[in-house]
């Protein structure tokens, strides 16, 4: 009996990509979101005012574990685009799937950061820069496409109907506010002048495009809460995206007015600072609020059944924006209030990930998570 089958001329033929790795077949992008939600734990934790004995060394080991995700990651999304090219056309054409395609360049962004924030005790730091500096590139490239393309089909070719807003369409808009929270890194890693000022400037280009888009976009989530009442249940997790780009941007402020005096002239320099704490309070407080709010809905959600599914890592990355944003603030106030709130949300972080991790482990190695689940879509209608 024959192992392969054969062509006409008695020659095997090759097996159907679908065949030769079926499991790849329905492994979409939101599955940087591990990538993410794992590099944020090692950076928010560095990022602490608190000295916590072995914390570094913890941080370490986490960095480690997103930068092997990541590289796995990569190598399995490489081959879902190259032995199911119809099924990655089809996630771009889907409008409850397209937007996680965002979740690329925050992942290259997140590892990057975690490279030279913590990565660099073991590379050294001209390795960890070099490291930084190549994913921040690639990261900033791939956040500013998707934040493009990806509302541009939203309009050309998904079209979307009224009422069925998500919070999962900020993922694309708010990875260039991620650019703006880490490309601060690298800044004082330049020669002073131009290149400094450049890349200071541009990171505060990036604060703004992605803030505004989601002055636009936040309405529209609410509205749509408001008038069709809660998400599904295995969608209620998203509405923790929502802390994502107030995080983020209270980290960014905070990360850019610390660079600032060696990147830009004086009086910009001291407003910079100014600014940092005058947008990151009240941002925070309004982060404050939606997590309260999230956080109801998800236990709402929980006793009404709600199960594990990807979108549970909805719970990391954005928290861990908050503790990076609330640790900025303590920096720039002294107050002892924002170092136990970046602790509290921490501790918040940790636990999320462990469980998000485990139940996400556990489903791989039952196949269910890779088993080609229905498409979660917005629903229209009220649900009780």
């Amino acid at each position: 009996m024959a192992i392969f089958p054969q062509t006409r001329t008695g020659a095997p033929a090759l097996r159907p990509a679908a065949v030769r790795l079926p499991a790849l077949r329905h492994l979409g992008p939101n599955w940087y979101a591990t990538v993410m939600g794992t590099a944020i734990v090692a950076t928010a934790g560095a990022a602490l005012p608190l000295e916590v004995p072995g914390l570094r060394t913890a941080c370490l080991a986490v960095w480690a574990l997103s930068a092997v995700l990541l590289v796995l990651v990569l190598a399995a999304r490489a081959g879902h685009w190259i032995l199911h090219p119809d099924q990655a056309r089809a996630h771009l054409l889907d409008p409850a799937v397209a937007p996680f395609h965002g979740c690329l360049s925050m992942a290259l962004l997140a590892v990057g950061a975690g490279t030279l924030v913590v990565g660099r005790d073991v590379l050294g730091r001209p390795a960890a820069v070099a490291v930084d500096a190549v994913l921040f590139s690639a990261g900033t490239l791939a956040g500013l496409a998707t934040a493009v393309v990806i509302p541009y089909l939203m309009v050309v070719r998904h079209r979307p109907a009224r009422g069925t807003a998500s919070p999962v369409w900020l993922l694309p808009l708010v990875a260039p506010m991620v650019s703006a929270a880490v490309g601060p890194l690298l800044i004082p890693e330049l020669s002073p002048g131009q290149g400094r000022e450049a890349l200071l400037l541009a990171c505060y280009a990036m604060f703004g495009l992605s803030l505004l888009a989601t002055l636009v976009v936040l309405p529209l989530v609410f509205a749509r809460l408001v008038h069709e009442g809660p998400l599904p249940l295995a969608l209620t997790p998203a509405l923790f995206l929502v802390l994502g780009p107030l995080g983020q941007s209270t980290t960014a402020v905070n990360q850019l007015a610390d660079v600032a005096p060696g990147a830009i002239a004086a009086p910009y320099a001291s407003a910079l600072g100014a600014f940092a704490v005058l947008y990151g309070v009240p941002v925070m407080g309004f982060a404050l609020l939606w997590l309260a709010l999230s956080a109801a809905m998800v236990v709402r959600a929980v006793r009404r059944g709600m199960r594990f599914t990807m979108t549970w890592w909805g719970f990391t990355f954005p928290v861990g924006t908050c503790v990076t944003g609330a640790a900025g603030l303590a920096r720039h106030t002294g107050l002892h209030a924002f170092t136990w709130l970046a602790a509290a949300l921490y501790a918040l972080l940790v636990a999320a990930w462990a469980f998000a991790g485990l139940r996400t482990l556990g489903g791989l190695v039952s196949g269910a998570l890779l088993a080609g689940p229905g498409q979660l879509r917005p629903a229209t209608a009220r649900t009780t």
